[in-house]
This record gives C-alpha cells, sequence and structure tokens, in this order.
C-alpha cells in the first residue's frame, strides 16, 4: 500500500507542476483553433462519406490509421533516479508499484485507438469489396487482445538488458502486431482469430529467450524522464516552461550536420541549436508532421481544403520549431560560452525560420506535382504558406526582443 501511495504522491505532484500552464494554452487561442477545426473536419468527412472516390484503397487507410495506435504501449511509472537505491530492497513487492502504470497505460491509450475505430467504422463498412466485414464488437474486442498483448510486449523489452536486443525486439513487436491487425481487417472472423492465436503464442515464447532485468530500474528512469519532457516539450508550445529531462538520439547519418558552421563566438549558439535540432524529438516530430502534410495536402490540392490544410500544416510546423528558443535556456552550460549579446536569440531565430521556409516549400510540392489541380489555387497557396511563414517569423522577432530586454 506505501508503494501505490508513493506513486500516486508522484503522479500528483507532476500534474501539479503541469496544470498551472495549462490556461495560458487556452488563451493561447488553442481552444478556439480546436473547435474550429472539429467542426472543418466533421463538414469534410461527412461529404467524403457520402462520395467516397471509387477504387480508394479504404483498408490500406484504415491499417495505417488503426495500426500504430495499436502497437503503440508506453507506461508513466513516475519513477526516480533515488529509486534505484531506495526503492531496491523493496523489489519484491514493486508489482503493487507498477501495476497501476501498465493498466493505466493500457486504458488511456486504448480509449484513444476506440474514438479512431468508431471514426473510421463508416468508411471501414463501405469496404466490402475488399475482403471480410467484422461486426463492431468483434473488432473492439481484437484490438483490445491486440492491444494488451502490444503491451506486454512493450513492458518485457522494457526489461531486456541489451539496447540493441530491445531494438530487435521492438521491431518483430510492430511486425507481428501490423499483420494481425492486417488480418482482422482483410481476413473473416475465424482465419483472423486463428492467425491471431498462432502468432500470439510465437511471440509470447521467443519474449522468453533474452535476458532480462526483474526491475528495469535505468530504462524505467530513462523512459519516464522522455514521457515528462515530451508533456513540457508541448507546453512549451504556448508558454515558458524548463527544459529539463530530454531524450538525446544518437542519428549517425545525420552526424555531419552544422559541421561546417564557422568557428566564432557570434556562431557557437548556432552549433549547439544545430546539434540539439538534429539530436532531439523535435527533429522525428518535425518529419512526421511535414509527411503527414505533404499526403493530406497532396491528396486533397483539387479543392479550397487542400490550401486550408496545407496552412494549417505550415502553423503548425512554426508552432513546433518555436520550441528551440527554450533549448538549452535553463541549462547552465550554456553560459559558458563567450556570446555576444543577442547571439541567442539571434541563432534561434535563424535556425528556425530557415526550417520553417524550407518546410513550407515542401509542404507545397505534392500540390505542384500531383495532376489535376487548379494553377492559380497552387500557387496562391504557395504565397500565402509563404506569407503565413514570415508573418510567424515577424511575430518571433518581436516576442524574442522582449524576453532580451527583458
Amino acid at each position: 500500500m506505501e508503494l501505490r501511495s508513493l506513486r500516486s504522491r508522484r503522479k500528483a505532484d507532476f500534474w501539479g507542476k503541469v496544470l498551472p500552464y495549462l490556461p495560458y494554452v487556452f488563451q493561447s487561442g488553442v481552444a478556439v483553433l480546436m473547435l474550429l477545426l472539429l467542426i472543418a473536419f466533421s463538414a469534410w468527412y461527412t461529404a467524403f462519406l457520402q462520395n467516397i472516390p471509387p477504387g480508394l484503397p479504404i483498408r490500406w487507410i484504415l491499417l495505417v490509421l488503426w495500426g500504430p495506435l495499436t502497437v503503440y504501449a508506453g507506461f508513466r511509472t513516475y519513477a526516480q533516479p533515488a529509486d534505484v537505491i531506495f526503492l531496491l530492497p523493496q523489489e519484491t513487492k514493486i508489482t503493487t508499484y507498477l501495476t497501476p502504470a501498465f493498466r493505466n497505460g493500457l486504458i488511456y491509450k486504448l480509449i484513444g485507438l476506440y474514438i479512431v475505430v468508431l471514426l473510421a467504422w463508416p468508411l471501414y463498412q463501405r469496404s466490402g469489396e475488399g475482403g471480410a466485414i467484422q461486426p463492431l464488437w468483434l473488432m473492439l474486442l481484437a484490438l483490445l487482445l491486440l492491444k494488451a498483448l502490444s503491451a506486454y510486449g512493450a513492458w518485457q523489452e522494457l526489461r531486456i538488458t541489451t539496447s540493441r536486443a530491445r531494438a530487435g525486439y521492438r521491431f518483430l513487436r510492430w511486425c507481428f502486431v501490423l499483420l494481425m491487425t492486417a488480418a482482422w481487417i482483410w481476413q473473416p472472423a475465424w482465419k483472423s482469430a486463428l492467425f491471431t492465436v498462432l502468432v500470439s503464442l510465437n511471440y509470447a515464447l521467443i519474449l522468453r529467450f533474452p535476458m532480462k532485468h526483474k526491475v528495469p530500474w535505468d530504462n524505467l528512469i530513462t523512459a519516464e524522464r522522455s514521457a515528462a519532457a515530451r508533456v513540457m516539450l508541448v507546453l512549451g508550445w504556448f508558454v515558458d516552461v524548463p527544459a529539463e529531462g530530454q531524450k538525446v538520439i544518437r542519428r549517425r547519418w545525420l552526424s555531419g550536420i552544422g559541421n561546417r558552421i564557422p568557428w566564432k563566438p557570434t556562431d557557437a549558439y548556432r552549433y549547439l541549436l544545430v546539434k540539439t535540432f538534429v539530436r532531439s524529438e523535435l527533429l522525428g516530430i518535425v518529419m512526421r508532421l511535414t509527411l503527414l502534410g505533404m499526403v493530406l495536402a497532396g491528396w486533397n490540392n483539387k479543392s479550397w481544403l487542400g490550401p486550408a490544410i496545407y496552412l494549417l500544416f505550415v502553423f503548425l510546423a512554426g508552432t513546433q520549431l518555436a520550441s528551440l528558443r527554450q533549448a538549452h535556456r535553463d541549462s547552465p552550460a550554456a553560459s559558458y560560452y563567450p556570446l555576444p549579446v543577442g547571439a541567442r536569440k539571434a541563432a534561434a531565430l535563424r535556425l528556425c525560420s530557415r526550417l520553417l521556409f524550407a518546410m513550407t516549400v515542401l509542404l507545397w510540392l505534392p500540390m505542384a506535382v500531383i495532376p489535376g489541380g487548379d494553377a492559380a489555387l497552387t500557387f496562391g497557396s504557395l504565397a500565402a504558406g509563404l506569407l503565413l511563414a514570415f508573418g510567424m517569423r515577424s511575430s518571433w522577432a518581436r516576442k524574442w526582443n522582449e524576453e532580451e530586454e527583458e
């Protein structure tokens, strides 16, 4: 009971730090923007269901929507570095501490998956020619079991002793769960059930082979630090928050970026920001956002919805990139550099602006390449996107100048 209350106190302490920032998030207009997006999406989706293009690969679209949500698993344990010392003697009783993390991680993510399934269900019912149609209750039950299997596999991955083996088993989990999800989307119920049972038994057997820790303290602490950093990263789009615990990702294929920046005091912080961007989670977020925006904007380039989606993703990209301004803000190491006055602001503004203008062009390319779109609408979208990017850059410059003066 003491361990369970300890986790509850830690959870309350963490969210007690986050909740005071929420009023600033709503004051920024995000609530109004989300409401407008919801209304626009509802109108578009209703019209889309009434006029589905012939030959649309509906089941592949559903696999892309449902698959990653089914596979994704994560746990908030609120573990701290001191646990390696103070909770180690209670390792035999640690189940009472970890069980709520596993249960909540499964339930909360399952709710998000079910919302997407219910939204896409009318689309699934119109895909009868490509395979069997499952009843709704059976599909929800199957996805629940697959989600639980993926969560179990993710927990076993945390216990594996070597990082290379963890990466291999993570790839294996994605392959297995995606295959089983595809079976339930395409195949009849009895075939899907038989395939799921066989694959699940083999997957559970394979998970018994690698060496594991009883309680992976270091992995739990690292995962918790990354999860907390993601929450702060999202809040950092709207208000200044402490930047701590951000995950550093080794990307050897990008390690050469930034090496040609001159070794001068005026460029020292720019070098630091470039390396930070390359090795942070922000790069992955920006890449996924760009790819999704390119697909959606190109898909709808024949109507006014394409430019609207394009401008929305340009705005979202700028909102994401603005968080680079907070990088190393609270790190004492950044103060060791002999930086001229205003060098931090200038470096952040230069890097964020260049990345935003590059993403503005990349997001527009599918609209220009895919045939059938109106030329005036296409090039007008690019002009509006560049104007929006320039406006966001001007807003950053004004806001960051005020911060420098303070």
